[in-house]
């Protein structure tokens, strides 16, 4: 028999949401919260059924841990998100900045506006490594220790 055939992918989304609470020891409504206010994206179902992977069970212990070791605010998470410079990352022309919410606003990370620049606009956010690698505390200092390195301020 194959070991590999019963391991969970990371990306994989098949935990429910009450598995998620539960494995989190959370609330529902508390995931919810970070969904609402732009912390995850859970991938939902056609139905509307949310479904958690261990990538997003990580990136909420994330969350949790800046929230409770850092006493860093769901807001001040939302502005720590808002500064990661996407357009960087994505080689935004000018034009595309522009057009781009997350390139003025600094309110909620690039990943919770509505509309999206065109570079962005057929993207899955999930996917994104905006979303997947710069998602907790220590990726995100490390990206501000290397901000001299990135390009724009050369």
């Amino acid at each position: 028999m194959n070991k590999n055939k019963n391991k969970m992918l990371p990306d994989e989304p098949i935990l429910t949401i009450s598995v998620a609470a539960k494995l989190l020891d959370i609330s529902i409504p508390t995931l919810r919260v970070y969904e609402s206010e732009g912390l995850i994206i859970p991938y939902k179902k056609k139905s509307g059924q949310r479904l958690y992977s261990q990538r997003d069970i990580q990136r909420i212990q994330d969350i949790r841990k800046t929230i409770k070791q850092y006493k860093v605010s769901i807001n001040g998470i939302k502005f720590l998100y808002s500064l990661i410079p996407c357009w960087e990352y994505k080689k935004c022309s000018d034009e595309e900045r522009q057009a781009c919410p997350a390139y003025y606003d600094y309110t909620k990370p690039c990943w919770a506006y509505e509309e999206k620049s065109d570079t962005c606009k057929n993207a899955d956010c999930r996917t994104c490594p905006i979303y997947t690698e710069l998602s907790n505390y220590d990726s995100v200092k490390e990206l501000i220790r290397r901000i001299k390195e990135l390009p724009i301020l050369t």
